[in-house]
C-alpha cells in the first residue's frame, strides 16, 4: 500500500471529539485518494518547522517512511510567530534550512517529498476585501527551497486566496471555525478563529491539494481517484 506522510500544523491535523467540529485537511484527504493510498497524518496543532523537529515528530516519520512513500510538508502559520522562540523561524534562512531537513528525510528513504505552501487565513478587512495575511515571505521561502532542491510544490496559498476572494467574506464563514463556535460545547464560545477549518473548509482545501497533485502529473496524479 502506498503511504502519504504529512508533516504540518493544525490546518492539517486529525481531530477528535475534543476539538469538534474542527477538521484538518489531512483528516479528509482520503476522499480524493485511491483505495490503495493511506494517509499517515503526523500534523499537530501549533507546530512550526522548528518545534515539529525539536519534539521528535519528524524523527517518528524518519523511522517509518519507506521507499516510494510520499512526504507532504506544509508549515508557515507558526513559523511566523516571532514572539515565540520555540517556534519562530526566519523565512529566508532557518525556515528554508528546516524545510531542507524534511526533504532529506524523505529522499534518504527513497520517498518523494512534496512542499505545500501554507493555507491562507480568513483575513478579510472591514471593507470586505481580502487582506495580505502574514504568509507571503514564508511562501516565497518555500518556493525558493523547491527551486533550489528540485522539489515538487503545490501552491495552496495562492489557490486558497483565490477561493476566498471568489467566495467573499460571508460565504467563506462556513469554512472556518470563527462563527457559531458557541454551538459546540467542546469549543471555546465566542473564540475568534479564522485559521482552523470546519469540515466543509477541510474538504474544499484538501481538494485544492488534490488539484495540485493532478497538475504535477505522473506518480502524484496517480494517487487520485477519478472525479
Amino acid at each position: 500500500m502506498r503511504k502519504i506522510y504529512w508533516a504540518a500544523d493544525s490546518t492539517v491535523q486529525t481531530n477528535d471529539i475534543t476539538t469538534y467540529p474542527q477538521t484538518g485537511m489531512g483528516q479528509v484527504l482520503s476522499l480524493y485518494l485511491k483505495e490503495d493510498v493511506e494517509v499517515k497524518n503526523h500534523a499537530k496543532n501549533g507546530r512550526s518547522t522548528k518545534s515539529f523537529i525539536d519534539e521528535g515528530r519528524l524523527q517518528a516519520i524518519d523511522e517509518r517512511i519507506g521507499e516510494e512513500d510520499f512526504l507532504f510538508i506544509q508549515f508557515g502559520h507558526n513559523d511566523e510567530k516571532d514572539q515565540d522562540p520555540t517556534r519562530y523561524t526566519e523565512p529566508y534562512s532557518t525556515y528554508m534550512d528546516n524545510l531542507a531537513i524534511y526533504i532529506d528525510v524523505a529522499r534518504k528513504h527513497g520517498a518523494y517529498p512534496v512542499l505545500i505552501t501554507p493555507l491562507e487565513r480568513r483575513c478579510f478587512m472591514e471593507n470586505g476585501h481580502l487582506g495580505m495575511g502574514a504568509h507571503s515571505d514564508y511562501v516565497a521561502g518555500m518556493k525558493q527551497t523547491a527551486a533550489n532542491l528540485n522539489v515538487p510544490l503545490i501552491d495552496l496559498y495562492s489557490m486558497s486566496r483565490a477561493e476566498l476572494k471568489r467566495a467573499g467574506e460571508a460565504e467563506s464563514r462556513n469554512w472556518y471555525m470563527n462563527f457559531d463556535a458557541g454551538l459546540y460545547p467542546n469549543y471555546m464560545e465566542g473564540k475568534t478563529d479564522n485559521t482552523h477549518l470546519r469540515y466543509a473548509g477541510a474538504v474544499l482545501y484538501a481538494g485544492l491539494v488534490a488539484k495540485g497533485l493532478k497538475e504535477l502529473g505522473g506518480i502524484y496524479a496517480d494517487l487520485l481517484v477519478e472525479y
